[in-house]
């Protein structure tokens, strides 16, 4: 019998599977619901700063809800804390975010020694926990998320600024995706070092339809593919999460040499694998549906995914923390069951 470590690296592969892997990676994509957090007693904000809870609680995402891997960390603040932006923690019901970035402009931004700050802050907690996993769970997939380098620039610059000196002062923005890049790879090194199965990246800011197809592969390709190559070097597979619809940027997404792209409910997976063969499609029910639909359309969307051929199951983004236990078991049964 297949166990869900060999099932999702066999797709990622490109191998034939007896049916799709169903899972939820973590960072970006989320599933430490407020019901989760309150049957486990585990709970954020504590769990994103101790290693051993945050541990306990991505084993209760797992235990409880089906899906077939476990993924830290809970949140897509880590990098941009470690570069010295502001961060609040949020609460039990409401995420971290991003209060304040370091720099109003790319030309400003100070480079610290990228080593350093890889042994500081929650980079640390996430890598101990990665650890926990690992030894805990050896047949399950343990997948290390990154916050995907156009996002962290702009966790790093005020994001307007940013986005206006892509175009006004390339050559500046280049300076500090090169300087975030490395800290993400060094990152990711340490997550498989520790033994992380799989790294998954999740870049919102950097979608066709904010940057359009030539800033797209300028600044988000190029960089994304770096970090990609690191990984591959150390053989760990590479999950990458597409934000909002991909139609201006479709014809590029063959360059990205990810494993497998996952996308938003908006985009349709059968026509992007006509489109590009050989790609490994991830996704893609609704996270709306997910909070506000009901068994029986839950059932439906995610059933009809596995007759698409998707090749991954999997949350189109990030899950309310109000999404109900019993959605997302339907879509996790639904799947196992055929």
């Amino acid at each position: 019998m297949i166990n869900p470590k060999e099932r999702l690296l066999t797709v990622l592969r490109g191998d034939k599977v007896d049916r799709p892997p169903v899972i939820c990676t973590g960072g970006m994509m989320n599933a430490a619901t407020v019901e989760i957090m309150n049957n486990s007693g585990h709970t954020l904000p504590e769990a994103h700063s101790d290693p051993q809870l945050m541990a306990d609680l991505a084993a209760a995402i797992y235990e409880q809800t089906g899906f077939e891997n476990i993924g830290i960390p809970f949140c897509m603040t880590v990098e941009a804390e470690i570069l010295g932006s502001e961060v609040t923690y949020g609460t039990l019901a409401c995420e971290p975010k991003i209060t304040k970035e370091v720099f109003l402009t790319a030309s400003e931004v100070i480079m610290r020694d990228v080593n350093e700050m890889l042994g500081t802050g929650r980079i640390g907690t996430v890598v101990e926990a990665v650890g926990i996993l690992a030894k805990r769970y050896p047949d399950i997939p343990i997948i290390g998320n990154l916050t995907g380098p156009v996002s962290t620039a702009a966790s790093l610059v005020d994001p307007v600024s940013l986005l206006k000196e892509f175009r006004k002062k390339p050559k500046d923005c280049h300076r500090v995706l090169d300087y975030v890049t490395d800290l993400l790879i060094g990152f990711a090194k340490q997550m498989i070092a520790n033994g992380a199965t799989i790294i998954s990246i999740s870049d919102p800011t950097a979608t066709g339809e904010i940057l359009g197809p030539n800033m797209f592969r300028e600044f988000a390709i190029r960089y994304i593919n770096r970090i990609v190559d690191a990984v591959h070097e150390k053989n760990i597979p590479i999950l990458l999460h597409i934000c909002g619809n991909m139609n201006a940027v479709r014809s590029l997404i063959s360059e990205i040499r990810a494993d497998a792209i996952s996308t938003d409910a908006v985009v349709n997976l059968r026509e992007l694998k006509a489109y590009i063969p050989k790609i490994t499609t991830m996704g893609n029910v609704s996270t709306y549906l997910l909070q506000f639909g009901t068994t029986e359309k839950v059932a439906s969307q995610t059933r009809r995914l596995v007759k698409d051929g998707v090749d991954i199951i999997s949350p189109a983004c990030g899950l309310s923390t109000s999404t109900s236990l019993k959605l997302i078991k339907t879509m996790t049964d639904a799947v196992k069951e055929g």
